[in-house]
């Protein structure tokens, strides 16, 4: 299995060629997640690249207050989730940073776990731009199979994140069953 920065990478890369290819007139465009148009969708990334550095670098929630929250795009929404994306990016690519401790809305976790969440939204997601803005929904096949293995492991039931899994064929692909375990029909 590739390591899981690599995996990160990947699922920035996917994300970010389908923010690349949001016309103008599909900003306001309905996207998967029924709550969010495709700005809400672009904005909540941008929220959560936004806060990687803080939370990396040590940061609580507490000390960050509202600083990420609220309509983050601007006037030029493709350039801020460029920026907020390199950011992050360099972030998680500082060393040692996987063996820190990250202190998140839950509570104190290994930095490894929340990369693995991190990764996990950035595809996710990418397949719901790509199909809100009607452009190519196929992730990487590496990416979505070691995604569909991680969800397998996660105990997401009551959380309330997802709707319920939607039933699959026995010889769904690994990214059919991943977007699948979300609740979303493939």
């Amino acid at each position: 299995m590739p390591e899981p920065l690599d995996l990160h990478g990947e699922a920035m890369a996917e994300f970010d060629r389908r923010v690349r290819a949001v016309q103008l007139h599909q900003w306001a465009d309905a996207t998967p997640c029924t709550q969010w148009d495709v700005h809400d969708l672009v904005n909540h990334l941008v929220q959560e690249q936004l806060w990687a550095p803080h939370l990396l670098a040590g940061g609580t929630i507490e000390e960050a207050g509202d600083r990420y929250g609220g309509d983050r795009l601007g006037e030029e929404p493709a350039a801020t989730w460029e920026i907020a994306a390199r950011e992050a990016r360099a972030a998680w690519l500082r060393p040692g940073v996987l063996d820190s401790t990250v202190h998140l809305s839950f509570g104190d976790a290994p930095a490894t776990v929340y990369l693995w969440q991190m990764t996990f939204d950035l595809a996710v997601h990418a397949w719901d731009l790509a199909r809100a803005i009607g452009e190519d929904d196929k992730l990487d096949p590496g990416l979505a199979e070691a995604l569909e293995e991680w969800v397998g492991r996660q105990d997401f039931g009551a959380s309330g994140l997802f709707d319920p899994p939607v039933e699959v064929p026995a010889d769904a692909d690994a990214q059919t069953r991943l977007l699948a375990a979300t609740g979303r029909r493939p």
